[in-house]
Parts: C-alpha cells; structure tokens; sequence
C-alpha cells in the first residue's frame, strides 16, 4: 500500500464506482452472467460437438467482463472462447443469438437477480461516506452497467449521492468506458467541481487506469480482494482494504 495520507474532507467531491466500492453487486451480476452464458454455452457446444465450459463465476468474470460495458463484456467473452457472434442492433430481443441479444439477456436476468436476492452496501462505504457528506463533500456514483440507479434505489442509498453517471448515461451522451476517464469526468461535471479537486474511488484496474487519465487528485483503490499491488502498479495512488481506513 502507499504511504499517502488522504483525508478527504480536503477535497471538494468523492467519486464511487458502484460495485466493490459501494455495493457488493458484483454477485449480482456474476451470477446473472454466468446463467445467460452457461445457458449460450450449453447449446453452443451442443450444436458443434463439442465439451461444455461453463462460465466461472470469478475466473472468468473478473477477467473478461468486471467494469465493462455489457456489450463489451459479451464481446470480450467470447473472443478469449473463440467464439464470433454477429453484432446485431440495439433493442435485439433476448432471444437472438447476437452480441446485443447476449446483452438484453443478461439485463434481464440481473432484474431477476436483483429482484430475488437485493443488494447488499458495503458498511465500511456506508459509515464514511456519511461522514464526509456531512463534512459538505460533494458525492457521485459511477457505473457501466444500465441497472445502477435500480440497484442503489433498491440498497436504500440513493439520496446520499448528488450525481450519478451510468450506463444510460454513457449511451446518452457517447461517453467511452473504462480505462477512459469519460464517466469520472462527466460525475466531476455534474458535480461543479474540477477532476483536480476530487479524489475517485476503484477497485477495478481499469478504474484506476480511467481515473489516473483523468488527471484526479487521488486515486484510490479499494483492494478488498487484496490486489493492492495491481492497483498501484496501474494507476492509484494509494490504495485500501476498507475505507474506513480513510479519514
């Protein structure tokens, strides 16, 4: 871990990427991943003749789609499987065999997710932001995914943000996903602060890489899984195991 003090009432705003820093969605989306791929995988391999992999919850998820944008995460996939699917269009049913209708499937089934197991907040997240809220830190959310403001309406958190950026955001004005800075620095514009003044919270490296691009003050990098070195090595500046570490 570095050796940086970073006290953020110094700062002007706190930017949250939503899962693993805030919420513990990643298993909602994991799970919804792996049911919409196992069910593709199954009848691929069964159409070809040959053996089923199915997809790894954690291997394979924190490889190939953790922070990306649904559809990238669908193509990122199936490139490290070999597999070419045609692109299809925006609003593909979910039942088309295409890298949109791959996506509309997985929407789905997150609802299904969200809907039949919630959405459990970080205590350590909830503890402090509420302190810094309180200190007058200006707070936003981020998220690739379509689903965030579902998921914070449903965990009970979404009056302790002042902007959100997401996913419906991102398609709305054409921001690009992680590791560009886009999404951090539209949340530091909905904010009326300067990325300068503000310190952005990842757990992802392709967080940290985007919010070190985007020339923030701190970067920090929340390691619950203990990828302190990752982290450091690809952008932040300083990084934790729970931020109430952080003052």
């Amino acid at each position: 871990m570095s050796a940086i003090k970073v006290e953020i009432p110094g700062y002007q705003a706190a930017i949250f990427d939503m899962d693993g820093v805030v919420t513990r969605t990643a298993t909602v989306h994991a799970r919804a991943w792996k049911e919409m791929f196992d069910e593709f995988l199954q009848r691929y391999s069964v159409e070809r003749g040959e053996p089923f992999v199915p997809f790894d919850e954690e291997g394979d998820y924190f490889a190939y789609v953790d922070g990306l944008p649904r559809h990238d995460g669908v193509r990122s996939f199936l490139a490290a499987r070999g597999i070419e699917l045609p692109e299809g269009e925006h609003g593909d049913l979910q039942e088309l065999d295409t890298v949109h209708g791959l996506g509309s499937r997985k929407d789905a089934l997150v609802q299904q997710v969200l809907a039949r197991d919630g959405v459990e907040v970080f205590p350590d997240w909830l503890e402090r932001v509420k302190e810094w809220r309180q200190a007058g830190v200006k707070t936003a959310i981020v998220s690739s995914s379509l689903n965030c403001q579902a998921m914070i309406r449903a965990a009970g958190i979404e009056e302790l943000f002042d902007a959100r950026v997401d996913g419906a955001v991102s398609r709305e004005l054409g921001l690009k996903g992680k590791p560009d800075p886009d999404i951090f620095i539209e949340a530091a514009r909905r904010l009326d602060v300067e990325p300068s003044a503000s310190v952005v919270f990842e757990d992802a490296i392709s967080g940290v890489q985007a919010g070190a691009a985007g020339g923030f003050a701190v970067v920090v990098g929340v390691a619950r899984h203990g990828n302190h070195a990752d982290l450091i090595e690809h952008g932040a500046d300083v990084t934790v195991s729970e931020i109430t570490e952080l003052k």
